[in-house]
């Protein structure tokens, strides 16, 4: 016989986990001791919600699980907006909260997390796929493959168990299973499909962000060249199609090119959307007058098919990648360098000596220094924005951005746990200001365990996208520029890590290239803070 705790830390070790990550508290100390003789280091976060990010972000990029910790009450209730960024990322995430003691449930008992208290199991529900709470140690097992099951299938996304500090004790017959491998649900509709697409005079290709989280690139770029269809991508779906391809024309919506906005006003017969809800980010600007004639919609789920798009619509239910493979059974492979094009350099926008650096030239100039794999999360804000107009991909699977729930600073947390996955890659956090402030106590956490994400805050002292917003509603902001703005770079240096202030493209240019020579040399984060306009309009006016 085990402890619950002994046979969590076993199941962790199995399914090779190398890390977990949140803020210690007695209700879940006995899992904490359990790791240190299962030798998986526990990453001690700066809030909760840090902690789920990271766990969220590490998932993301090992493509199996991520695991977060928090102890009872408010433990538990700092974890929900992590809970609620990894449903909308389709991150698979295990979140664990404890509770002080279930027999004595009734009773009054501090940060009580039953339905006496703060109810733990109940909050969690609107947020993921799965809460419970495990009551007796022999629930266990069942609770917790179920909640992995879920996690890993369908719509990935976060479960929740609330394991009170008494169950954590109690011995178990010890057990050990391994992680789910889903069983793809081809859709019924592919022959219908393919025959519409063949029949298309005028299509177009609308990626979001389903085709990130299921790997699906080389399928889209087939897609597109076999049949020769112009892509578009969503906020959310930036990074899953190659910018220097001929077939690609953008973003659209919030952060779109002049391009892709073009090509649909000229009309599209048919509209082939693959992983996203089509959400007001992503089709701000879409008129009646501009719908297609017809969609085919790819997703795993069927919540949002339809809704946003009053046409006939045709639904391509199940795993993406699966269903692309489905469609592309016959379909001879593509000569991708046939349909790549030379890399363009944009000319950056006048500066005067006088002035602020613009955003826009900012993220270009990440552009040209950064390497084509670096990794890039975007965080919520007009910065990411920025990003999804203005830094071109080369290699697919290398911007991230959240375009549904958008919890400013979880591109922090996200980079944080990526990087302890992909050690050897290149990972940039695009951050600015406000969510510093949110969350930025994180980049403690890159530098307390060896993270060494590069994080490039565009600084200009308000919330940008906030405030522009509303003066562009009422012609006035409130409560959108910061009394006392941030210093980025002595905020970084009071925290350990290096930082440095740029003002202009020279010096951000040696500062990105230098930033990445120091995380490789020293296994470190550092912060590269620039100036940038305060007045500059950024790219998000087109939501109403």
């Amino acid at each position: 016989m085990k402890t619950a705790a002994s046979v969590l830390a076993t199941n962790f070790k199995h399914w090779e986990m190398t890390h977990l990550f949140g803020i210690p508290g007695k209700a879940i100390s006995p899992i904490l001791f359990e790791l240190l003789n299962e030798k998986i280091e526990f990453v001690l976060s700066k809030h909760e919600s840090g902690g789920g990010f990271e766990a969220a972000g590490y998932a993301m990029m090992n493509q199996k699980l991520g695991v977060a910790l928090g102890t009872s009450g408010p433990g538990g209730t700092n974890l929900l907006t992590a809970a609620g960024q990894a449903k909308a990322f389709h991150a698979p995430l295990l979140i664990i909260t404890g509770h002080p003691s279930v027999k004595d449930t009734g009773k009054a008992q501090g940060q009580d997390s039953s339905i006496f208290g703060t109810d733990l199991t109940t909050m969690f529900q609107s947020v993921t796929k799965f809460s419970a709470r495990v009551e007796r140690g022999d629930m266990l097992e069942r609770y917790l493959q179920h909640a992995v099951e879920q996690a890993m299938s369908g719509v990935r996304g976060p479960v929740h168990l609330s394991i009170p500090f008494d169950i954590l004790l109690e011995e178990i017959e010890p057990f050990t299973f391994d992680l789910p491998e889903p069983t793809p649900m081809i859709s019924s509709n592919i022959a219908q499909a393919a025959a519409t697409i063949k029949a298309a005079e005028r299509p177009l290709l609308f990626l979001g962000k389903g085709v990130h989280s299921s790997q699906a690139y080389e399928q889209v770029h087939q897609l597109a060249e076999y049949w020769n269809i112009p892509v578009i991508t969503t906020p959310g779906g930036k990074g899953t199609f190659l910018s220097n391809h001929c077939l690609s024309l953008g973003a659209f919506g919030l952060g779109g090119t002049e391009e892709a906005a073009a090509y649909v006003q000229e009309g599209v017969d048919l509209l082939i959307v693959i992983g996203t809800r089509l959400s007001d980010m992503s089709i701000p600007s879409l008129t009646e007058e501009q719908y297609p004639e017809h969609v085919i919609h790819f997703d795993h789920d069927p919540a949002f098919i339809g809704k946003s798009i009053n046409v006939p619509t045709t639904s391509v239910l199940g795993d993406i990648r699966a269903n692309l493979d489905a469609l592309l059974q016959d379909v001879p492979e593509t000569d991708r360098k046939a349909y790549i094009l030379p890399k363009e350099t944009k000319p950056l926008p006048d500066q005067k000596p006088d002035e602020r650096l613009s955003a826009a030239a900012a993220v270009m100039v990440m552009r040209d220094v950064l390497p084509d794999d670096a990794i890039v999360f975007g965080d919520d804000g007009s910065h990411a924005f920025y990003g999804i107009k203005y830094f071109d991909i080369y290699e697919p699977g290398t911007y991230f951005f959240d375009d549904i729930f958008g919890a400013m600073g979880n591109g922090i947390g996200y980079a944080i746990g990526a990087k302890l996955t992909v050690p050897d890659k290149p990972v940039i956090c695009l951050v600015g200001d406000g969510c510093m402030f949110m969350h930025g106590t994180e980049i403690s956490t890159a530098y307390n365990y060896d993270a060494p994400v590069l994080f490039i805050v565009l600084n200009n002292g308000r919330l940008d996208m906030v405030e522009k917003g509303m003066r562009k509603m009422i012609g006035t902001s409130i409560g959108g520029v910061y009394e006392t703005p941030l210093d980025a770079a002595r905020f970084a240096e009071s925290m350990g890590l290096e930082a440095v202030t740029c003002h202009n493209v020279y010096d951000l240019t040696d500062s990105i290239k230098q930033a990445l020579r120091t995380t490789e040399q020293t296994r470190k984060p550092v912060v590269v803070e620039v100036l940038v306009d305060e007045n500059e309009i950024p790219p998000t006016m087109g939501r109403q």
